[in-house]
């Protein structure tokens, strides 16, 4: 099996290391096609306002000045001889559930090896925060993906669908249970923008999330994070809401409608 790993923490990251790890024990045939420097939050973002460049730092290891997109078209249609049959995506370092999946760098990668045709699979490690320290516990991640990912091969899926992997934020000896998930959605809002000045005073912003309390419903990938579960989320790229076509095609259709006068 030919694996091509890709993150959207940058080529250098702990959790690329770790994902190699994990890719590692399930074949030898292993690629990696990172961006050159950090891309988290750019999503499905792709390069088309100025050129990329790849550094060959080996056989099957380089670096892209460009997103996890970007990576991933250039490896599959460019840099590698054959196309891979797995394509994973991180190790993240925090987790990517609920409302994340919509402009993560570490699911869009696997959506764009989906979307070639290619087994793809996200994987997220979510952070600890210990007094003024923050933990990513990666050997958890490097504990249970590998016997995941072998059960998801050997079991098979749509291919209009990727896994989103999340591990809690828990060392390995405290994690007892996998649950199989659908995407939730926070309760509270927690990203906000600090502003600051800079040193000539100019404003300037800073994005970033603000922790809070929350409640998520019952089966979802949040609540089976915030339990210490290892959370499976199958996820697609259709965003339709096929409830609300159907309901409009009593309201619209046929010949297109005019104002009407005040």
């Amino acid at each position: 099996m030919r694996i091509l790993l890709t993150n959207d923490d940058g080529i250098e990251a702990d959790g690329l290391a770790c994902l190699e790890r994990i890719a590692r024990t399930l074949s030898d045939d292993v690629w990696v096609c990172a961006p050159a420097v950090e891309q988290s939050g750019k999503g499905r973002g792709i390069t088309l306002t100025e050129p990329m460049r790849v550094h060959r730092f080996s056989d099957k290891r380089f670096a892209v000045t460009g997103t996890p997109t970007d990576c991933v078209v250039l490896a599959v249609n460019d840099l590698m001889p054959k196309r891979p049959d797995l394509i994973l995506s991180g190790v993240n370092r925090g987790a990517n559930v609920g409302e994340d999946v919509s402009y993560s760098g570490t699911v869009a990668g696997a959506l764009q090896g989906m979307a070639m045709g290619i087994r793809s699979i996200a994987l997220s490690q979510s952070l600890e925060r210990f007094h003024d320290e923050v933990i990513a516990h990666y050997e958890t991640a490097e504990a249970f993906a590998p016997g995941i990912i072998q059960r998801l091969m050997e079991a098979g899926w749509s291919d209009s669908v990727v896994m989103n992997l999340n591990f809690p934020n828990l060392p390995p000896d405290l994690v007892k249970t996998v649950e199989v998930t659908s995407q939730g959605f926070r309760d509270l809002a927690e990203m906000h923008a600090i502003r600051r000045t800079d040193l000539r005073g100019r404003d300037y912003y800073w994005m970033g999330f603000r922790a809070g309390e929350q409640s998520p419903a019952e089966g979802t990938d949040l609540r089976a994070i915030a339990e210490g579960k290892i959370s499976v989320t199958p996820l697609h790229i259709d965003l339709t809401h096929h409830q609300t076509v159907h309901d409009l095609k009593s309201v619209l259709g046929g010949a297109p409608p005019r104002l009407r006068g005040k």
